[in-house]
């Protein structure tokens, strides 16, 4: 007798998002960034997910991971704030910032904006981010 084969994961909400599910969302993801845990943030996107990260492009999980883990190893005190900008169907838009500094003690702010597209079962199949970095001082935090 076979083993039958794994449910697909489903991560909800699902698509088509009304405001309310787009927005539960966007809180999902800016609570797991938080964490800043790679492995936790990849489950959320589709095993062969593209994403393009600034001038960086990714394809994979394991891309993804690996971006992440470098990241977050060199953004110390890391702070994110998403909001909501738009939706539809399969698609929502967010604004974001974070704050984090980096090994001299400089801190910086980051601003951009995302366009992410999910799957059937509610996993990031594309995730196009833009984003500016300007330097502040520590006095200037917003996000803390």
């Amino acid at each position: 007798m076979s083993a039958s084969p794994s449910p697909p994961v489903s991560r909800p909400p699902l698509p088509p998002f009304s405001e309310e599910s787009a927005r539960l969302k966007v809180q999902m993801a800016e609570d797991a960034w938080n964490s800043k845990d790679p492995q936790r943030c990849a489950q959320a996107y589709t095993e062969d997910s593209w994403w393009r990260n600034r001038s960086e492009f990714l394809q994979g999980r394991e891309a993804i991971v690996d971006f992440l883990t470098r990241k977050w190893a060199k953004e110390h005190a890391y702070r994110l704030k998403k909001r909501l900008f738009s939706f539809a169907d399969n698609r929502i838009a967010v604004c974001f910032e974070y704050e984090y500094h980096d090994d001299q003690g400089q801190w910086w702010r980051a601003y951009g904006n995302e366009n992410w597209t999910f799957d059937e079962r509610g996993l990031m199949a594309r995730r196009e981010a833009s984003i500016n970095d300007i330097p502040i001082t520590e006095a200037q935090r917003q996000l803390r």
